[in-house]
């Protein structure tokens, strides 16, 4: 059996972590760098280092920020905005990251994911997934896909998306629901099961995170890893705590 990976999530912008609800009314949270230092101390799987304001603001991920994050963090580094060409994606390996994470750039132009995964191999390549319930023609709702940072419709099936994007060729799919972001009520487990449906690469659960069941819900629908942000920011809870539910359900983890 596989670990279940458990993933902090550091929400970026103007240089601080920040956490909201449905990517509203942001809070500080702390300083990136310190953040994930300790996080890679208190033995998460992985970190995901995510510059929420980059593709709102048309600019480049804030390369020197990831370059000192990588350099506390011990552990995967994934990061994730403005990303929009394979040299981008160079010069976030160059500064340290492990895996990159593209959400508007890549369906704006889906050839960028042929690219690097060709450029660099499927492995370092996440698609991250922010979908969103909307009505349906011929069904009560669908899955939307929605970018920066879940304030524009893309106008995509999410389901349709994610099949999409693994024949093109990522490695990963991280699946943010935006109703529930931020919102601690779980996660949204009828999305995560059907996207587990239609894709066979590594798929990480984010967004409603509140308790720690909630973590073991997301693993028995098919998440291979699980993302939160606040509550781990604000103390709720632990990565140590997420692991010990996650092992006396009966899923493998790496030790704490």
């Amino acid at each position: 059996m596989v670990a279940i990976r458990v993933i902090p999530c550091l929400d970026v912008a103007g240089g601080r972590v920040v956490k909201g609800v449905n990517f509203e009314n942001l809070r500080d949270a702390g300083d990136p760098v310190e953040l994930a230092s300790v996080y890679s101390a208190q033995g998460a799987d992985e970190v995901t280092f995510l510059d929420v304001s980059a593709s709102l603001e048309e600019r480049g991920t804030m390369r020197e920020t990831v370059r000192r994050t990588a350099a506390e963090v011990f552990v995967p580094l994934t990061v994730g905005g403005g990303i929009r060409t394979v040299a981008d994606v160079e010069a976030l390996l160059a500064c340290g990251a492990d895996k990159v994470s593209v959400n508007t750039s890549a369906l704006a132009r889906p050839e960028l994911i042929t690219e690097v995964a060709k450029a660099f191999g499927s492995q370092v390549l996440v698609l991250s997934v922010d979908a969103r319930r909307v009505k349906g023609e011929f069904q009560p709702y669908r899955y939307e896909v929605t970018t920066h940072g879940g304030k524009r419709s893309a106008g995509v099936d999410a389901l349709a998306w994610t099949h999409e994007a693994q024949e093109r060729g990522v490695g990963e799919v991280l699946l943010n629901s935006m109703d529930a972001d931020g919102v601690r009520t779980g996660f949204d487990l009828e999305m995560l099961s059907q996207v587990r449906e239609v894709t066979s690469v590594p798929l990480i659960a984010s967004g409603g995170a509140g308790e720690v069941h909630h973590f073991v819900e997301a693993a028995q629908a098919g998440a291979d890893a699980v993302l939160a942000a606040s509550v781990f920011h604000f103390g709720v809870v632990r990565v140590s705590d997420v692991k010990e539910a996650l092992a006396a359900a009966g899923f493998e983890v790496r030790p704490a």
